[in-house]
């Protein structure tokens, strides 16, 4: 029946809605679908499925119309495909909701969510289903590198998906994630973020309890002990038992750190120890999504000590702390970063891991609420582990990173001179040159931290071709 009717996607090449495509296709429909730029490496995935890609939005992709436009969250009223399937009043619907209905109801879905680690905490959670043999389905907001994949059907009846807070559709304010009506939902952390879409961090808890309220009895909430902003959310009225991570001594789920960069840790579930996860991730963020990963997992029927097993053959997906290459003791990564959280705990764990070798930051600062200016009072104090700071201002960036550069550069409490200490630049290439100078400039093992939540112009491959 589903191969006669087909779909046609407007924004196909974002992860997501790339994913949805993906899970269509193999779900038997005919899928079509567009893009201002068709581009890899998501593109080569949609047309190694066999789905036809449009560059742009010409109106003429939906004549005859297809039985269903599936709508990114990326349109906006205004775009010529958007206005004439109004006009014409053609059916469209947006990617979770499509998702909800043709999907998710007929799964056990484990959700993860929160303003940090939600790429990488789904991928640990599929990847130790996987482990058991479960054969998960997925849909990622990355490319986890245990799979070949950001999304496929799977062979089970467990499903896990990346639950994002940004909006639906431009039709549909809520948040992705209340289509998703999650089994299980993992809630990580929660902070201010997306600046673009919430006026405040009560919007967004809104949001999150929206979700909340549509977790049946029989599934299961997973939070960290004392994060005041999920505390309020749970006390906004909370259905389902709840087991939570933290030091407390009644926490369900307990870790302690065996060595200082997180690399191998003592797993605890009610006070008993249930084994020694060994890794080679670092930082206690990582930890936590993994503690996450393993307690979704034992909830849908793994045995602890196969989760703990798995979880020590967890790859982090790309973009997470990856590792582009190594030139003369000189080593780069490529890393999602762009929260001052995040940068905290990325760095702390790369200079636990790294001791007192070098580490220089690279920071474009790219996402909505970065390009606003909303998180720079935390922003210096977010890279002051590191020992050099770069920072990339584009065009188009709505403040000065100045100031950022001016703290960093002030003598810190011990009284060295910080002078040289950060920089900006403007262009691509001057950039590459300086990090460069600064990776040579001393003899032993250096790091570079690139921080970015978009390509930043192929910095990665052109700075190992430079050194």
């Amino acid at each position: 029946m589903s191969k006669h009717i087909h779909i046609h996607i407007l924004g196909i090449c974002g992860t997501f809605m790339g994913g949805i495509a993906v899970l269509a296709k193999q779900l038997g429909y005919k899928v079509t679908g567009s893009d201002a730029n068709v581009y890899p490496p998501m593109s080569t995935q949609l047309e190694e499925q066999g789905i036809e890609l449009i560059e742009g939005y010409d109106p003429s992709q939906l004549d005859p119309a297809p039985d269903m436009v599936i709508v990114g969250n990326a349109m906006s009223r205004g775009n010529p495909c958007v206005e004439y399937l109004l006009n014409r009043k053609l059916p469209y619907t947006s990617g979770p909701q499509w998702l909800s209905e043709h999907l998710l109801q007929h799964r056990y879905v484990i959700a993860a969510s929160g303003t940090h680690g939600k790429t990488t905490t789904a991928a640990m959670v599929a990847w130790i289903l996987e482990y058991a043999g479960l054969e998960p389905g997925f849909l990622i907001g990355g490319v986890p590198q245990n799979f070949t994949e950001s999304a496929r059907l799977g062979g089970g009846y467990f499903f896990v998906i990346e639950a994002d807070e940004y909006d639906t559709a431009f039709f549909d304010k809520r948040s992705k994630f209340v289509h998703y009506q999650p089994n299980t939902l993992i809630m990580n952390n929660l902070e201010y973020d997306h600046a673009d879409i919430f006026p405040d961090l009560a919007a967004i808890q809104r949001q999150f309890h929206h979700v909340v309220r549509t977790v049946p009895g029989n599934g299961l909430i997973l939070m960290p002990d004392n994060v005041p902003a999920l505390d309020e959310v749970k006390a906004q009225g909370c259905w389902t038992p709840v087991q939570c991570l933290g030091d407390e001594h009644n926490s369900h789920w307990q870790a302690k750190t065996l060595r200082a960069d997180a690399s191998e840790f003592e797993v605890y579930c009610k006070g008993e120890l249930a084994g020694v996860v060994k890794w080679n991730l670092i930082g206690e963020h990582n930890l936590q999504n993994g503690m996450m990963a393993i307690a979704a997992a034992h909830y849908a029927g793994v045995e602890l000590s196969q989760a703990i097993t798995g979880l020590g053959e967890f790859k982090t997906p790309k973009r997470r702390m990856e590792v582009k290459g190594e030139v003369q003791g000189i080593r780069v990564y490529d890393d999602f970063a762009h929260h001052p959280t995040a940068i905290t705990t990325t760095l702390a764990g790369l200079r636990a891991a790294v001791g007192d070798e070098r580490i220089i930051a690279v920071l474009e600062p790219r996402s909505n609420t970065m390009r606003m200016g909303t998180h720079q009072q935390a922003l210096a104090q977010s890279l002051a582990v590191a020992d050099d700071v770069l920072l990339y201002q584009p065009e188009g960036l709505d403040w000065n990173l100045q100031p950022i550069a001016d703290e960093l550069c002030a003598s810190d409490e011990s009284g060295a001179d910080n002078n040289n200490k950060a920089a900006i630049h403007q262009h691509i290439d001057g950039l590459i040159n300086e990090i460069s100078k600064r990776a040579h400039a001393q003899s032993g093992p250096c790091h570079v931290l690139i921080m970015s939540n978009g390509g930043f112009a192929g910095i990665h491959d052109k700075l190992l071709a430079k050194l």
